[in-house]
């Protein structure tokens, strides 16, 4: 009986050196094989916050003649052909992207995306003041650009006014230009 002990304890010093090798792969072919070097850690330091510049002021609206100019009157009574803005299809597509937004005399950014969302897709607006500020969907209806808030409550209705521009008026009778 002492000799089965003493063969399991043999057994079991055996068993607990083997678990101490590297069963790992060498690399390098010999057991000098050296391991890599520690990455050093990323440098650390002071991180800065600052405002961001308010955006740029909309680009004014194409200018339409209403009258025709005192001069073309004069020279024969024939007065020039008024010109007007090229309001095209409102498409979902042609919409998606980054806007700039002029509101309640402040300016921010609105992003649409084609993904579904309450009310219709999503949107995300970014330092708009007013109603504005509660854009997070949008749609088109018929021939006007709607924006919405979170629960699908209309927050503004636009109209092309020609080419990447759109106005409107918000809910609360604020006027709000959308353009790129």
């Amino acid at each position: 009986m002492t000799q089965m002990i003493r063969m399991g304890l043999g057994l079991a010093a055996a068993l607990a050196l083997a678990g101490c090798q590297s069963a790992a792969p060498s690399f390098g072919g010999g057991s000098n094989v050296r391991s890599p070097a520690p990455l050093r850690p990323a440098p650390t330091g002071q991180v800065y916050s600052n405002q961001l510049p308010p955006p740029p002021p909309p680009p004014a609206a194409p200018m339409t003649p209403t009258t025709p100019p005192a001069d073309a009157a004069a020279a024969g009574g024939q007065t020039p052909p008024t010109q007007t803005a090229s309001a095209g299809p409102v498409t979902r597509e042609g919409l998606v992207g980054a806007w700039r937004v002029s509101s309640g005399g402040g300016n921010c950014q609105i992003f649409m995306a084609l993904t579904q969302w309450t009310g219709g897709y999503r949107a995300a607006s970014r330092g708009c003041p007013g109603q504005v500020a509660d854009v997070s969907a949008w749609d088109v209806s018929g021939s006007q650009v709607v924006l919405k808030d979170s629960s699908g409550s209309t927050v503004a209705t636009l109209s092309n006014a020609g080419g990447t521009r759109y106005e409107g008026t918000t809910s609360g009778g604020q006027s709000v230009s959308l353009y790129r």
